[in-house]
């Protein structure tokens, strides 16, 4: 597919991406998703270390740097700084799609949450190639004085996602701007801006989740989730 073709180039080729294995993060997140759960603080300045052949990302540093969180589809835990395991979360993928929001309040659940969002934000538009996931193009959208293309994308059942169907925005230079989706019982965008390359990645260093009116433009508040990416490694 062209447009896929072309994105994958844009955020440094698919030759670059299957080369590596691994990611580190230095991120924060927040927005009222974490804060009315009790987590404002929760995600603040912490350490993201994952795997991009496999859904798995450990978080070093949640709650104040007191603890680590890992996540992967068929177990979360959170461990204490020296990898005591705490508390266990088994088959999470089976329940996630029905949480509701409050439930984030229970912290095996935010890592679960935050460690799908992440996983996903950091192997897409790549992850998006992958076989087992089924990818069409829309017709464009208009944004402002720029018209972004768009990708409507199927998620098979064994890579967990934030929802199962996704619509991916794509502006002027093929960079990914915007991903609409279901989530808690609301249509929500993640729009996503200052791009940046790490080791070849391109990556957007901002995320922000905001809720979508009927006819598809963003409402400003509240913030359910913002990402801020500090660095990036991949090896």
């Amino acid at each position: 597919m062209a447009l896929l073709d072309d994105v994958i180039d844009a955020s440094g080729g698919m030759a670059r991406w299957n080369s590596l294995n691994r990611f580190t993060l230095h991120l924060s997140v927040g927005g009222s998703l974490l804060s009315t759960a009790g987590h404002a603080s929760e995600f603040k300045d912490v350490t993201a270390e994952g795997t991009i052949r496999t859904q798995s990302v450990r978080f070093t540093g949640i709650t104040g740097g007191a603890y680590s969180g890992s996540f992967q589809p068929d177990a979360v835990t959170i461990e204490s700084l020296d990898g005591e395991v705490l508390r266990t979360w088994r088959s999470p993928s089976l329940t996630f799609r029905e949480l509701s929001s409050p439930a984030l309040a229970d912290e095996l659940q935010l890592v679960f949450f935050c460690g799908a969002a992440i996983w996903n934000y950091l192997t897409n538009p790549f992850l998006l190639a992958h076989q087992d996931v089924m990818v069409e193009e829309l017709p464009p959208w208009r944004e402002g004085t720029e018209t972004w293309r768009r990708l409507r994308a199927r998620f098979p059942s064994h890579i967990v996602t934030l929802a199962p169907e996704q619509i991916f925005y794509f502006d002027e230079s093929a960079l990914q701007r915007r991903t609409d989706h279901e989530l808690f019982g609301m249509k929500i965008a993640h729009s996503s801006w200052a791009h940046d390359s790490f080791g070849g990645i391109v990556v957007p260093t901002l995320r922000r989740i905001q809720t979508l009116r009927p006819d598809g433009t963003v409402i400003a508040k509240p913030v359910l989730m913002d990402v801020e990416i500090f660095d990036a490694v991949f090896e």
